[in-house]
């Protein structure tokens, strides 16, 4: 626009040279004669919009903003169309108490109050990006500065609206994702009207008065002891019943050896305890009379 505008001002000046001053003719001329070649470079440069890859086109005409957006690559447009990029790509917006750390410089965490009364302090990562197509109504409606008008205020809000349901003790303990979860699904249709997608909502942490911090740390850790205890007196438990099991177990083995020898298995295993005896190179079994008790003599010596 800039060429074209400049092009115009040489082809006039050329003009009005050639005119007025027929000494500097030529000088006329030349100026004509650039000046329209300038407009045509300016045309043609202007013609010709690229966008980067992750980002599309938003066109104005006179400040009258136009619904087709543009592609990522080279765009052939009306050289008087004003072409502004937006990126499509994921951003991140995060409100952080370390200092440099969020958007905001300073302590820019969500100072919340809960169920129970008390000020918790959360920091908030919002992953969120434009819908391509909605870019149009989202620069009419709102302009280029969303984050500001949108993300924040929003998420902040919310945040603040749906931590009155939660106590200190649930957000800092086993109800944090299920109040991760509620936040989102209240800010994600609101974005959505906007032309924004919300994809991610991160709480990076809570930071709690230190008197209930440390008390919510001594319920934890009784509740671990607790659940220590309960474990080692499970484990006891299973080990007095494998012994009874055992106990039990050689009580009816011998019960039944008991009830199932009889004379003659008697006589059958001292018959085999015999032969083993007889049979080994150290011992030699000598029976006396009629004694029923075999007399074991070591002729080793």
């Amino acid at each position: 626009m800039i060429l074209i505008i400049l092009g115009i001002i040489l082809w006039i000046a050329g003009i009005i040279i050639i005119r007025q001053k027929e000494e500097l003719h030529n000088l006329g001329v030349v100026l004509r004669t650039g000046g329209l070649a300038v407009v045509v470079i300016g045309a043609l440069t202007s013609c010709i919009k690229q966008v980067d890859a992750g980002q599309i086109g938003v066109k104005s005409l006179f400040g009258k903003v136009e619904n087709d957006v543009l592609g990522s690559g080279l765009n052939i447009v009306n050289p008087l169309v004003d072409v502004t990029t937006m990126d499509v790509k994921t951003q991140n917006y995060t409100m952080s108490g370390v200092h440099d750390e969020g958007e905001k410089g300073g302590d820019d965490a969500i100072r919340v109050l809960t169920a129970d009364g008390l000020e918790v302090v959360i920091d908030l990562t919002v992953l969120y990006r434009v819908i391509g197509t909605e870019a149009p109504k989202l620069v009419r409606e709102t302009g280029f500065d969303y984050k500001d008008k949108i993300v924040r205020p929003l998420a902040r809000t919310k945040i603040r609206d749906n931590a009155v349901y939660y106590t200190a003790i649930d957000l800092y303990s086993n109800k944090r994702d299920q109040f991760q979860s509620r936040i989102f699904k209240s800010i994600e249709d609101d974005f959505k009207k906007r032309g924004l997608i919300l994809e991610q909502l991160l709480i990076r942490n809570i930071t709690l008065p230190a008197n209930v911090k440390t008390s919510i740390e001594e319920k934890i850790k009784a509740e671990q002891e607790a659940q220590k205890m309960e474990f080692v007196l499970q484990k006891e438990k299973q080990e007095a019943e494998r012994k009874r099991v055992e106990a039990q177990g050689i009580a009816d083995y011998q019960r039944i050896i008991s009830s199932g020898l009889g004379d003659k298995q008697l006589q059958y295993e001292q018959i085999q305890v015999m032969k083993g005896l007889v049979t080994s190179p150290n011992a030699k079994v000598i029976v006396m009379g009629g004694s029923k008790t075999p007399v074991i003599l070591d002729t080793k010596n």
